[in-house]
């Protein structure tokens, strides 16, 4: 492993800067942690409240990732009293944390790590030989630990080992991983990497000529078979994933995971167990192992699917009520990884970024699994040990550091229309309350750009720009694929993309009026069918909501075109509430008025042919359509936008075949 370390960087650091640039170094190497593993410290001289100098441990607060971590992330702890308990032989969760909350020298600061007394008292580790393997691979110049679940013990014993052994470099946790120290931050930083390297050529030794994983069990098929199947399988597996709440899935086909789920050895390494404690609040201890003989499509693969998570769902209740304690309450027994020989692995949490974290977790698991396989057995905890970290309060403590969920946390939106005006409103205002947003538009560099917006504001991996041709099968179905494989299916659909024409029927072009129904009319149609499809696999419910337009009800002037063909598609609404509620899908419209803010609709011919039909000048044109609704108010694309999020939420989860109208309240039931 090479040293990321440059001096350049460092050189104008303080102490606490150069840890959170060590961190990051750390933290992006993915072979050393995942999301929100491993730790880092430093020991420096601070100010307390009274201007006193004390000796301080900043340290690596409980929910950070070394990735992203920053100053805020490394809450001060007094080492006095971390030394205070150098005597102690024992000491209980509850009353470690809240002893540690005393020592905070900033006060209302991040909690500290459940493992700050074993930075204050200072994988080859999953194998049935470790303190054979670690000798050969490091000397005497290296400790080894048992396993022991992260809080005072192993802290206590920690520091035993090295103040029995001053002349040590690192220390090895059995199941845990490694620690190193040094004098200084780049001391430790470059102990570690030096100590990774020395693994490294050891594994590639031991792996030499040897096959890993058995070999392949089963044949696998080519990517395009695979994808396929993924298709057909993600939507009814993330309904099967959600009975209790929404998950978003993803899927992996790349070469090691598919290597590993269809080799010879998978289904008993596969149910060993976690590669480190921690995972399991993520992974769970076991992956679901779909039991397959070679491959299998349509309905037979999702069959033995739902099989293999039923058979999970029991044997997870089953290890529940065999190792609870006082207190413990059963989670959601359902899986979190699905391994499928000859397929892939699917990956499921509460939004796309923590099924990526999974799907980290059990990435790095597999790697940890054939490099421990190089020197014996793959050994991990056992199932008591599992549960007690699983279900350990200081473990789950870090999942209660995450912000309540918003209306559409969980949920998947598709938005057509969304590079500009009232679709980018909506797309943006669906994301802010929590969903998951794959734009679509014809203008793909605008659907990119309304992606990246929502990205910037809501997090990585929470928007999907495509490009989306609504008036095309193939376009719509692939952008609908595109969906599936970034989320695992959908919840909502926003049918917006549209087109405006104006002219008297009479001086109408035949390919005006058609262009006007394949955007207004197939368009939607297209789009509801792949998203009916989606909806129905998945047995979740969900809502179609459709743009419209006042038009519908109270059509306009040199506008039958456009008005025609918008009253196919609220037609096509009202038949989808029928045709969608045996299956808890429902079908409601918005109809606004004259949104001109942003819009491609209002284009400068539709602008000049709508003021002619009005008898105005286009510079009138706005004004004059503010003028005509009861309120006097300019219709906005945010307001469409509240709109749409009503019909769109569970607050209106009994409401089907419902329009409703975002027009300040037309005056006349014709206007001129």
């Amino acid at each position: 492993m090479r040293s990321r370390w440059n001096d350049a960087d460092g050189a104008a650091l303080d102490a606490l800067d150069l840890l959170v640039y060590a961190s990051r170094l750390i933290g992006a190497e993915t072979s050393l942690v995942v999301w929100g593993g491993g730790n880092t410290s430093i020991k420096t001289v601070e100010r307390d409240h009274r201007g006193r100098e004390v000796d301080v441990l900043r340290v690596k607060g409980s929910g950070s990732d070394l990735k992203s971590v920053q100053r805020k992330d490394f809450p001060g702890v007094r080492m006095d009293d971390i030394r205070a308990l150098l005597p102690r032989e024992d000491m209980g969760d509850q009353e470690m944390v809240g002893y540690l909350a005393h020592g905070l020298i900033d006060v209302g600061g991040a909690r500290p790590s459940i493992e700050t007394l074993l930075h204050g008292f200072l994988s080859l580790t999953n194998q049935d030989r470790p303190r054979e393997v670690f000798e050969s691979v490091y000397g005497k110049d290296v400790l080894t630990l048992r396993y022991l679940r992260p809080g005072f013990r192993i802290s206590r014993e920690v520091a035993d080992a090295i103040a029995a052994h001053p002349e040590a470099k690192a220390l090895v946790l059995e199941r845990h991983g490694t620690i190193t120290w040094g004098a200084t931050v780049r001391d430790a930083y470059e102990a570690t990497i030096e100590l990774i390297s020395r693994a490294e050529e050891a594994i590639g030794e031991a792996s030499r000529g040897r096959r890993v994983f058995g070999g392949p069990r089963v044949a696998v098929p080519p990517p395009e078979a695979r994808r396929a199947a993924a298709l057909a399988v993600a939507p009814r597996l993330r309904g099967i994933l959600g009975r209790a709440r929404r998950v978003v899935v993803a899927f992996d086909d790349s070469p090691a995971v598919t290597a590993f789920v269809s080799s010879a050895d998978a289904p008993r390494l596969s149910q060993i167990g976690p590669a480190t404690p921690d995972h399991t609040i993520y992974t769970k201890r076991l992956p679901c192992f779909v039991g397959l003989d070679g491959p299998r499509t349509g309905a037979a693969l999702t069959t033995a699917i739902e099989r293999a998570v039923d058979e999970f769902v029991a044997e997870y209740t089953g290890y529940f009520d065999e190792n609870r304690f006082e207190g413990a309450a059963l989670t959601d027994p359902l899986p979190r990884v699905v391994l499928v020989p000859c397929l892939g692995m699917f990956t499921a949490g509460k939004d796309r970024r923590t099924a990526g974290i999974v799907n980290d977790i059990y990435r790095h698991t597999i790697d940890v699994i054939g490099n421990a396989s190089a020197f014996g057995a793959y050994v991990s905890l056992s199932a008591k040990d599992a549960f007690d970290v699983e279900y350990w309060p200081l473990e789950l403590y870090k999942l209660t550091l995450a912000t309540p969920e918003k209306e559409l946390a969980r949920r998947v939106a598709l938005v057509t229309g969304a590079a500009s005006g009232i679709g980018r409103a909506v797309a943006r205002r669906l994301a802010a309350e929590g969903a998951h947003v794959v734009v679509g538009d014809l203008d793909e560099a605008g659907a990119r750009k309304t992606a990246d917006e929502i990205v910037a504001a809501a997090g990585a991996d929470r928007a999907l720009g495509l490009r989306m041709d609504v008036t095309s099968e193939a376009s719509v179905v692939a952008a609908f694929e595109e969906a599936v494989l970034a989320y695992g299916g959908l919840d909502v659909l926003v049918s917006n993309a549209g087109v405006a024409h104006s002219a008297p029927v009479d001086r109408m072009r035949l390919a005006d009026w058609e262009d006007s129904f394949a955007v207004n009319a197939r368009g939607h149609f297209l789009v509801a069918r792949e998203a009916m499809r989606l909806l129905i696999a998945q047995g979740l419910g969900g809502a179609l909501v459709f743009v419209a337009t006042k038009n519908v009800m109270s059509p306009g002037k040199d506008f039958a075109a456009y008005s025609a063909a918008k009253a196919a598609e609220a037609q096509l609404a009202k038949v989808l509430a029928l045709e969608g509620a045996p299956h808890g899908i429902r079908s409601n419209i918005v109809n606004p008025d004259a949104v001109f803010q942003d819009s491609k609709l209002w284009s400068e011919d539709v602008r000049r042919e709508r003021a002619a039909a009005q008898g105005i000048s286009v510079g009138e044109l706005e004004e004059f359509y503010r003028r005509r609704n009861l309120l006097g108010v300019r219709i906005l694309p945010e307001d469409v936008a509240e709109a749409v999020l009503f019909l769109a939420s569970d607050r209106a989860s009994k409401t089907t075949g419902c329009t409703l109208t975002v027009d300040g309240g037309v005056k006349d039931a014709f206007p001129r």
